[in-house]
């Protein structure tokens, strides 16, 4: 009897089983370095240390030729594109480097990236002095890179790099949304790399109603994400059009400013823009701000510049005829 493709149910729970025995050892493995190295370097290496740890599991399972924990629990079994054979070792290094780096090495470049655009000192800064690791030479990297760019540059940027994060978390659920309808590749890295599954032992039921099933929750999951990524369109919409118009009220209600006592103008100036305020809006911490100001600060950060409080933008208030 030819082996089957691996439905739906057993893809996912053979990575819940992976994703069990995964954090057992990261935890085992955070533990130990926590002790031998203390709490102050194991803060430090925490992410690299999960990165081995994974590397570790994926190594002496997938690299090595043999199954993981979980695919084992399910009876299933790796394939290359053509059904027939397991993938070779370079297809299998690829899927974990995919699968283990390329996730580590993003977020770090982006959260770097994004701290570094929003710190207050813009210009070059010479290197600190202190112990090499991973995270120190990405914040020397994006500490160059910034330093040399404009403020209109860095404002683009970051929200490049929101808008990425979004794009990310997009693909993500869109794959998954795939994946319910098609039942092939549960993550993008056995997508890209072309690494499928069989399965060895046939499963007690109908399969064609199992993946039916996933099919209409597949279809399900596709109709939630066009309604998200339309209403997000319609917010960013509605945001321009908002920003047009206070930009052309500004304009007009600029020339009534001259007016105004010294120390006024000082105490009624806005941070983030260094103008008068306009429009002035309250967060919950008691700071104020342009309207146009604090809300395109929400947008990528939920908290106040001042005093770093979070709260969400919808706890904004608006003053009228506040001066």
């Amino acid at each position: 009897m030819p082996l089957q493709p691996a439905n739906q149910p057993q893809l996912i729970r053979s990575t819940q089983k992976d994703d069990y025995y995964q954090n057992c050892l990261r935890n085992n493995a955070n533990e130990a370095f926590q002790t031998l190295a203390g709490s102050k370097k194991w803060l430090e290496w925490r992410k690299e240390i999960e990165l081995l740890s994974d590397l570790a599991y994926y190594c002496l399972t997938t690299f090595s030729g043999f199954q993981t924990l979980g695919e084992e629990y399910v009876n299933i079994l790796q394939v290359d594109p053509t059904k027939r054979k397991v993938p070779s070792r370079a297809r299998r290094g690829a899927l974990i480097c995919l699968h283990v780096f390329v996730p580590y090495l993003l977020d770090k470049m982006l959260v770097r990236l994004e701290h570094e655009l929003q710190a207050e000192t813009v210009g070059p800064r010479a290197p600190q002095t202190r112990d090499w690791n991973l995270t120190s030479f990405f914040r020397e990297r994006a500490q160059w890179a910034v330093g040399r760019l404009t403020e209109t540059q860095r404002r683009t940027l970051l929200h490049g790099t929101y808008v990425l994060r979004q794009g990310v978390t997009f693909a993500h659920r869109l794959h998954v949304a795939l994946f319910y309808i098609n039942g092939a590749f549960y993550h993008l890295g056995k997508r890209v790399s072309g690494v499928s599954y069989l399965r060895v032992r046939g499963l007690p039921g109908d399969d064609r109603a199992v993946r039916t099933s996933y099919k209409l929750l597949g279809a399900v999951s596709l109709l939630q994400l066009a309604l998200t990524v339309a209403l997000q369109i319609n917010n960013f919409r509605q945001r321009q059009r908002a920003r047009q118009e206070w930009k052309q009220y500004r304009n007009l209600a600029s020339s009534g400013s001259s007016s105004l006592d010294p120390l006024a103008a000082r105490t009624s100036r806005c941070i983030l823009c260094l103008e008068e305020r306009r429009h002035s809006t309250a967060t919950p911490c008691g700071h104020l701000f342009c309207w146009e100001c604090i809300t395109e600060w929400c947008n990528t950060k939920e908290e106040c510049p001042l005093c770093r409080e979070k709260f969400q933008p919808h706890r904004l208030v608006y003053l009228r005829n506040y001066k």
